[in-house]
């Protein structure tokens, strides 16, 4: 099991080469959840996200021998840019296997970094396997993405850096894929400081952590998709649950519209990029999972490596979950003047018309009638509200689309 002593070599180890990213307060997310919460930026690494701790420190940990043999890895995306720019730092060779369902901009920048990918099966499991299938056939050294004591501990600095930073924090809330993370990190903490919680958070799609630690296994669960694909882990490792069930002292879990909206209040209120993983931390204290009140909080944010198409789909989901993107559906007499009357009710309230969609033959329009779907951006629900009600004065047979 990784102790604090192997953490504090590996901070040692990786200093130089690594961000000290900011830990500073959040006033809107403090304000809003009754805590002093911190946002732990690892977004601001060079690759984007934590990976790079883990992976430098095993990388620097590596024989001669392991090295001349050259690196493969197995990732969603952060773990694989982080071992490719290290590796290519290093003057070493790197194979990165990674899901066909990857990022774009994830494969790209491994790439970039100087990596050859393979893309290989339909998540991350299946790239596993197949990494290591060809590891043992090449010989090439496997660099795990958390299942191992190098990149445990290298991870376990950024809990060294956030005592550092926020000694007096209360609690410290990490995301959970395979756990190397938080084992790293609640290693850290609570050999230095026993009292200050450590509370990991998953997609409620795959609570793979969670469900091995209820069952004391490290069971395979089934695959799901999820916008938090750096988390999206079947298969808690073994040598991280011993350490999670040592050290952590709850898991809880976000929903995907949860997740999205936090996304979207990070790049509003702080101007922050996150991917699903690194936001949803924030949504587990913005939803009230954590039950904590009048706490300091640190918040990690642990990589802001996301797909620019998927973030569209992000934001838009997370404007309709915060009441900020509406689709009404509005029956009209099939006459002129009938649309320039309705929006002049939306203008007098002050809605913006994003799109409008007109049908004659569905949702039971009667002869004579229209049926127009308006997509509408508001304040937020008691704008909707008043929207409606409006609606409804003026006489509208309208439904809300969901």
């Amino acid at each position: 099991m990784v102790t604090l002593t192997d953490i504090q070599t590996a901070l040692g180890r990786i200093r130089d080469s690594i961000v000290l990213t900011p830990c500073g307060v959040s006033q809107d997310f403090s304000n809003a959840t009754g805590n002093t919460v911190h946002l732990k930026l690892e977004n601001h690494q060079h690759t984007g996200a934590f990976k790079e701790r883990g992976a430098l420190n095993k990388i620097l940990s590596l024989t001669p021998a392991e090295r001349t043999r050259g690196l493969i890895a197995a990732s969603a995306g952060n773990h694989a840019q982080a071992v490719a720019y290290h590796a290519t730092r290093s003057g070493l060779t790197a194979e990165i296997w990674m899901p066909l369902t990857t990022p774009l901009v994830k494969v790209s920048a491994t790439r970039a970094y100087g990596a050859e990918v393979q893309l290989h099966g339909n998540n991350y499991d299946e790239a596993y396997h197949g990494a290591i299938a060809r590891s043992r056939d090449a010989g090439l050294t496997f660099v795990h993405p958390f299942d191992d004591p190098e990149v445990i501990a290298g991870q376990g600095t950024l809990g060294l850096e956030i005592l550092q930073q926020v000694p007096e924090a209360d609690a410290v809330i990490v995301p959970i894929g395979g756990g190397g993370l938080i084992s790293g990190i609640a290693c850290a903490v609570k050999e230095s400081r026993p009292h200050t919680r450590v509370i990991g958070v998953q997609t409620a799609r795959l609570p793979s952590m969670r469900v091995a630690v209820a069952e004391n296994s490290a069971v395979t669960i089934p695959a799901a998709s999820t916008i938090a694909d750096g988390i999206a882990v079947r298969c808690a490792g073994e040598r991280t649950l011993p350490m999670v069930r040592k050290y952590v002292d709850d898991i809880v879990t976000v929903e995907e519209e949860e997740i999205a909206n936090a996304i979207l209040l990070l790049l509003e209120r702080e101007k922050t990029l996150a991917e699903g993983a690194g936001a949803a931390p924030l949504a587990a204290i913005l939803n009230r999972k954590l039950g904590l009140t009048g706490k300091r909080v640190v918040v990690l944010v642990g990589g802001g490596n996301i797909d620019v198409t998927l973030l569209s789909r992000i934001i838009e989901r997370g404007l309709v979950k915060d009441g900020r993107l509406v689709r009404l559906r509005v029956h009209l007499p099939d006459r002129p003047g009938a649309l320039h009357h309705l929006t002049g009710v939306l203008t007098q309230h002050r809605a913006n018309i994003v799109q409008t969609v007109y049908d004659r033959a569905y949702h039971r329009v009667n002869l004579g009638e229209t049926a127009i779907e308006l997509t509408l951006e508001t304040r937020g629900p008691e704008h909707v509200d008043e929207l409606i009600s409006a609606l409804g004065a003026a006489g509208y047979s309208y439904e809300r689309v969901l």
